[in-house]
């Protein structure tokens, strides 16, 4: 049976990544949809894009750019005045570069190709948005001024988690934003905020970043089904590490 599996951010835990896939069991008829943040947090950011890049030789896969594969892309190409050093070591990106450190010109130039061609959203035939973070433009992705926020912005997750869940979408409070898509896939802002380790559905909203960039595990949705799979949680994966705790 085909399915279409979406997967939340990852943060270098490459043996999350291999669990979940099991876990789910998945196969070259399954469609992939990575929500991005493929890098920063725990020691294996090379391996994570090696492996997605011979996985979209098999599979059809799918993969969206967040905010901290844009910090790399910025850091690989040293384009350093784009990159406030000691906040982003702070997030996980000190893993990230003592990573590189063995890692050869030739494959960096590989990473920094697939991390150049990842899209900022995927919009499916049945109205389904697939983003990293959000959007603000009342109308929809399309019409966004600020690119950036696709893989930087909180707001449309906060306002789904404060909106009034009495309102119906015919109410004139509804917000607009959550009326343009069927659903909206989502990681960026871990469900561990909110004390959940799992996916979390508010009003048209899945968000899929179950927090294995922290204490949480790696999460795979199915989204017509809404049944998934997760990691063991990545501390225990990598028991000599902190990730971004």
């Amino acid at each position: 049976m085909k399915r279409t599996l979406v997967v939340g951010d990852i943060h270098g835990g490459y043996r999350a990544l291999l669990q979940i896939l099991e876990r789910a069991n998945v196969t070259t008829e399954d469609t992939l949809i990575f929500l991005g943040d493929y890098m920063d947090g725990w020691s294996e950011s090379p391996e994570v894009l090696d492996f997605l890049i011979q996985l979209n030789q098999t599979h059809t896969c799918i993969f969206i750019k967040g905010n901290h594969d844009e910090l790399v892309i910025d850091w690989l190409e040293e384009r350093f005045e784009n990159i406030n050093e000691s906040m982003w070591f702070k997030h996980g990106g000190k893993a990230t570069v003592e990573a590189y450190a063995n890692i050869d010109k030739v494959k960096k130039k590989e990473h920094i190709a697939f991390l150049k061609e990842l899209k900022n959203y995927y919009l499916d035939s049945e109205n389904r948005l697939f983003i990293h973070a959000g959007f603000t433009n009342l109308h929809g992705v399309e019409y966004e001024y600020f690119p950036k926020l696709f893989y930087w912005d909180r707001t449309l997750w906060e306002m789904a988690l404060a909106m009034d869940e009495t309102l119906g979408k015919e109410d004139l409070l509804y917000p607009n934003r959550l009326k343009i898509y069927s659903e909206i896939y989502i990681g960026h802002t871990p469900t561990t905020r909110i004390g959940q380790t799992v996916p979390v559905n508010k009003a048209c909203i899945w968000n899929v970043d179950t927090g294995a960039a922290f204490k949480g595990p790696l999460t795979i949705l199915d989204i017509n089904t809404k049944e998934y799979w997760q990691s063991d949680a990545l501390p225990s994966l990598y028991p000599d590490e902190t990730g971004r705790n």
